[in-house]
């Protein structure tokens, strides 16, 4: 993060604005709207930037900028097109560590002004660090069609019983569901229609009545198998009513900062023969954390119930009658083949996908291998890596052709992906000296040899 974004509170506050045109008038606006002291230093002023000045109860310099102009002002913006002045302006504030913006000239700046949605009382600001102004623009009218003008008026209707709230709940966290059922809720439905009267009288009886659940519930949530554009809007929902998180190895840390910032995040990995929590153990801190009445999210990779343990997570959920939601998430073979542009099925290749584990108890490697040697059919292997050359051994002992495609897709759907190509009898020796980074999944069947023509990702690292 190359900037904090930080919201000023300049009501009344003496701002100097270095600067009396165009450029200097649009930032006048801002600084206005927000309720500044507008004190101008320029030897030539526009209309609109006057009546601002005035309104504000400000005042008007006639005259160059001089280092003296900065004293007993709490921030500074240089808008004026004479390079040479913008960049005293910005020494002089440096050298006093007073904050100041140089229009179109981040390299002198201290502070930027971001791209603005104003629901007041509800602010929403857009930056990209001045690298992308234009981009940071179009977010910001994404935002300003997505929050129509009554979520400021649902804001105020919120701020004015915060008082009654907090006296009705004097639990920090209560107050906090209570706050996310309204607002998720008819209330909101209401307010944001305009139906303001019945939304305050809603509220009113929701308060005096202490209406809240306070019970504690489980989210079994799939993230996917890596790319946090893959997840679905309601694990996004989800995950940012959690209060507890338990999420494993196999999810991106950019999926595990997309949940709550207060929430209380435990890792319980696994890797191959190191798990970092045992599965049992992880099944029963579910029940014993919603017991204590909270939001737990368990926070997967790929799908919950495809090699994910979700059903063992749920059975001792249902056994000790606590309420659970499951999210279907895009299984790594789903995600990894599509991002590799290896279709799992094509009418011409392949009419079947069988999904196998590579990994299995005790290490014991008993599967069905005779039903594999089908040429018609896709396996997908997970956790396969370092069972493969085992795999591939196998299957050309049980009748699967030693020429048959097979692929090896290294950290999929992630800017780093890597798709290793071959055969089951060549690919054991190909991967063999390189330093493969899991998740890996393990591709055998025709439809391999689509790579070529059908990938479509390019990862950063190509």
């Amino acid at each position: 993060m190359d900037f904090l974004p930080l919201f000023f509170d300049l009501k009344h506050k003496p701002c100097l604005l270095v600067g009396g045109g165009t450029i200097a008038t649009r930032k006048a606006r801002l600084l206005h709207k927000a309720q500044a002291k507008l004190i101008v230093v320029a030897p030539e002023v526009s209309a609109e930037l006057q009546e601002m000045i005035a309104a504000s109860g400000g005042e008007i310099h006639y005259e160059k900028y001089q280092t003296h102009h900065i004293d007993n002002v709490i921030l500074v913006i240089s808008a004026t097109e004479i390079e040479y002045v913008n960049a005293q302006v910005a020494k002089d504030c440096h050298a006093i560590r007073l904050p100041v913006n140089v229009v179109d000239n981040l390299s002198l700046c201290s502070v930027i002004m971001p791209a603005i949605v104003d629901r007041s009382p509800l602010i929403m600001a857009v930056t990209s660090g001045g690298e992308a102004p234009v981009m940071a623009r179009r977010v910001r009218n994404v935002m300003e069609s997505s929050f129509p003008a009554n979520y400021g008026k649902l804001a105020q209707l919120a701020s004015r019983f915060r008082q009654a709230v907090k006296d009705a709940f004097t639990d920090g966290e209560l107050r906090r569901r209570f706050w996310e059922s309204v607002l998720n809720g008819p209330i909101a439905e209401k307010a944001l229609a305009g139906n303001f009267d019945l939304a305050e009288k809603l509220l009113s009886d929701r308060i005096a009545a202490q209406e809240i659940d306070r019970g504690g519930e489980v989210y079994l949530v799939g993230a996917g198998p890596g790319d946090p554009d893959l997840l679905t809007f309601k694990a996004l929902r989800l995950m940012q009513q959690a209060e507890v998180v338990l999420y494993d190895r196999l999810v991106s840390p950019e999926i595990v900062d997309m949940t709550r910032r207060d929430a209380e995040r435990i890792y319980v990995g696994k890797r191959r023969a190191n798990h970092a929590v045992e599965q049992q153990d992880i099944n029963q801190m579910l029940v014993d954390i919603a017991k204590q009445g909270k939001r737990v999210l368990r926070l997967k990779g790929g799908d919950p119930f495809i090699f994910g343990r979700g059903g063992e997570e749920i059975e001792l959920l249902a056994e000790h009658n606590i309420r659970f939601q499951v999210v279907p998430g895009i299984t790594a073979a789903s995600g990894c083949s599509s991002y590799a542009g290896i279709p799992l099925t094509h009418r011409d290749y392949s009419q079947s996908v069988r999904f196998i584990t590579g990994h299995l108890k005790n290490e014991a490697q008993t599967l069905p291998w005779a039903e594999f040697k089908d040429n018609q059919q896709t396996l997908v292997f997970y956790m396969g890596l370092h069972s493969l050359p085992t795999i591939c051994e196998q299957l050309i002992k049980h009748g699967k052709p030693h020429d048959t495609p097979a692929a090896l897709v290294e950290r999929g759907t992630l800017p780093t992906q890597k798709v290793h190509v071959s055969t089951i009898g060549e690919l054991p020796e190909l991967i063999k000296n390189k330093k493969i980074k899991a998740p890996t999944l393990f591709i055998v069947g025709s439809v391999v040899t689509l790579h070529d023509k059908l990938h479509w990702f390019k990862p950063e690292s190509l």
